[in-house]
């Protein structure tokens, strides 16, 4: 059954389906109100997450990615841009000097094989 979380007690998940129709208040569902607002730990999010179904729990999970990458935002874009073009302009000189050499992907893949191979063994 697919639904939305409403509160993670100690003795598991109280769950609703996500109509709002359906699902009602907390309370409805036997959720004390006190329970409404409280932050979840992490220990509660690592139980409540096997009750939601795989498509759920990576809706969650992707969210709470996409929440870290809201720090990023504060980066001021144009110096990001600024230092990769001075990435890329170093790139391009190592190039034209040969300091470095171009590898086709092909075998490049086989070189990588073959050092893999030999630290096997």
């Amino acid at each position: 059954m697919t639904g939305r979380i409403v509160a993670v007690r100690p003795g598991g998940v109280t769950r609703c389906v996500d109509s709002e129709s359906e699902c009602g208040s907390p309370d409805s569902v036997g959720v004390p109100p006190y329970t409404q607002r409280m932050s979840m730990t992490v220990a509660d999010v690592e139980q409540a997450l096997p009750a939601l179904d795989q498509h759920d729990r990576a809706a969650v999970i992707h969210s709470g990615l996409q929440s870290l990458h809201l720090e990023d935002a504060k980066v001021d874009q144009a110096e990001v841009d600024a230092a990769r073009r001075i990435e890329l302009r170093r790139r391009i000189d190592d190039i034209e000097s040969r300091k470095v050499e171009l590898l086709d992907v092909d075998e490049s893949h086989a070189q990588l094989r073959a050092e893999l191979a030999a630290r096997r063994k």
